[in-house]
């Protein structure tokens, strides 16, 4: 598994999904969200952070996640635009919205 940092090249846009429903691995996906914004070649990208699989039941609330993460101090932190989504592959919830970053980030 190679490092991000080590990585040669220039990002325009990052997508970083999370799994929803796996619960136990919340705060190792937060790791390594920080990670990921912390790279070099990363400073300047524009990030979408995918909250995935938001149709089971066994998942938390977006504001549960997104206090867990902490990500109004991500955001307000990192050097990056980060938008956020809530996104169900299943029922479609969310694509548009993801479509509508993709079609932004590349008029940018």
């Amino acid at each position: 598994r190679s490092s991000v940092h080590s990585a040669s090249f220039q990002a325009c846009r990052l997508q970083f999904m999370v799994d929803s429903a796996n619960t136990t691995q919340i705060s190792s996906s937060c790791i390594q969200l920080l990670s990921v914004l912390s790279a070099e070649p990363l400073h300047t990208a524009s990030v979408l952070v995918i909250f995935n699989k938001r149709d089971l039941p066994c998942t938390m609330s977006l504001v549960e996640m997104m206090s867990l993460f902490r990500m109004d101090d991500i955001i307000a932190s990192a050097t990056q635009p980060i938008t956020t989504v809530e996104l169900s592959a299943r029922s479609g919830q969310g694509l548009q919205e993801v479509l509508g970053w993709l079609d932004s980030t590349l008029t940018d």
